[in-house]
């Protein structure tokens, strides 16, 4: 496929973000990972949190509060001030009621772009908060999205199909994203197939031209795990599109990103546990906007 590019970035101008996601008081993911991330590439982010927690649900103990009774009033309260957006980024819900939310969002900022990245689970797993039908719902916001950034668990669920696991053959993945593609998304990307390489491997397809033309983006594989990566992939994904690079060129930068926040992390304290510290390397998407 040719790299398409989605917005068109003016230098001065610093374009707004509707982040609708969680709030983890603990465990570097969600909105604690999309407002310094986006913001370090320039953009405004004005976040909508769909849940509290005290801590992501890897841990074995946390809190969670659904927020949705509060969403409403909270968008009219936006609308009565005229705040406008340039972006509606969509990640982890608290029920299936929030995809309404966002659905309200696209109806009243039509020219948004619509970045969704469909939290439901990793590794074959569904997230223990999350049920079938807040999946079925989420399947919603697959059609029009400008990009849909599902992993192999997530893209799953969205083409009611079994999970895989993470080795997908080129024909597979092609089949999957075509599947994702005929769901209504305009441009997909698929996160994480490892063919046990020593790669981490992405792809990245258009309805504009098809499956079959799609971009194959690889990453060298580090030998430890890393809550929040795909928090932080999506974040920096979405920041790369508004800094106006195409969509091939910012699932490359928000992969070597990753990556280097992976390495950094490693030499903090329980790496393991804390999740993803990506503060050292959020110069990477500053620099993208000149």
């Amino acid at each position: 496929m040719t790299d398409v590019t989605l917005y068109d970035r003016d230098p001065h101008y610093i374009p707004r973000v509707a982040a609708v996601h969680d709030m983890c008081g603990y465990g570097k993911c969600s909105l604690t990972a999309a407002i310094p991330i986006l913001s370090a590439a320039g953009c405004d982010v004005c976040p909508v949190p769909t849940a509290l927690f005290s801590a992501h649900t890897r841990y074995a103990v946390f809190t969670f509060h659904d927020t949705t009774d509060i969403l409403s009033g909270y968008l009219d309260a936006w609308r009565k001030e005229n705040v406008d957006l340039d972006g509606v980024y969509s990640g982890f819900l608290g029920s299936p009621d929030q995809v309404a939310i966002i659905q309200r969002l696209y109806r009243e900022y039509p020219k948004a772009l619509r970045l969704v990245d469909p939290v439901m689970g990793d590794a074959g797993k569904m997230y223990p908060t999350y049920t079938p039908e807040l999946c079925e719902a989420m399947g919603a916001l697959a059609d029009g999205a400008d990009v849909l950034m599902p992993n192999l668990t997530e893209a799953s669920i969205l083409t009611k199909r079994d999970y895989p696991g993470q080795d997908l053959d080129d024909a597979a993945v092609t089949d999957l994203l075509d599947a994702l593609l005929k769901l209504g998304a305009k441009n997909v990307v698929l996160k994480g197939i490892d063919h046990g390489d020593g790669k981490i491997v992405n792809y990245v397809a258009s309805a504009s031209t098809g499956a079959e033309a799609k971009v194959e983006l690889a990453h060298d594989k580090l030998p430890y795990m890393i809550h929040g990566t795909g928090d932080a992939f999506a974040s920096a994904l979405c920041g790369a599109v508004l800094a106006g690079r195409g969509l091939a060129e910012s699932a490359e930068i928000a992969g070597e990103f990753v990556r280097h926040a992976m390495e950094s992390t490693r030499y903090q304290p329980n790496f393991e546990e804390r999740g993803v510290s990506f503060e050292l390397n959020l110069g990477e998407l500053t620099g993208l906007v000149k």
